[in-house]
């Protein structure tokens, strides 16, 4: 079992930047690809950002490429999502997940999910 708990979410104005964290719980996170994902108000929930069990490949929504960045610290069970240049399109709830095997861009893949935090940018 893999319990997952976000942070770093919070207000922001466009241009601007936030980090968030994910810390699991468990003594496996290494074991899994973890990825972030994100739904807005009336929209389903979307991919962001996706990284292996050893950090060594990252894949990201085109909406983001460029702006975020998806890392892991497995010494500390924590990924997280350097997000840059941010934009009001932006604000949605954020939430981490994780998945064993190869990481995946699909909501349907993940096995695991946080409860999300919420990140609102103001134009």
């Amino acid at each position: 079992q893999v319990q997952l708990v976000e942070s770093g979410g919070g207000l922001v104005q466009a241009g601007g930047s936030l980090r968030l964290s994910c810390a699991s719980s468990g003594r496996t996170f290494s074991r899994y690809a973890m990825g972030w994902f994100r739904q807005a108000p009336g929209k389903e929930r979307e991919f962001v950002a996706t990284i292996t069990w050893s950090g060594g490949n990252t894949y990201y929504a085109d909406s983001v490429k460029g702006r975020f960045t998806i890392s892991r610290d497995n010494g500390k069970n924590t990924v997280y999502l350097q997000m840059n240049s941010l934009k009001p399109e932006d604000t949605a709830v954020y939430s981490c997940a994780a998945k064993t095997g190869w990481a995946s861009t699909t909501v349907y893949d993940y096995d695991y999910w946080g409860q999300g935090t919420q990140v609102t940018v103001s134009s």
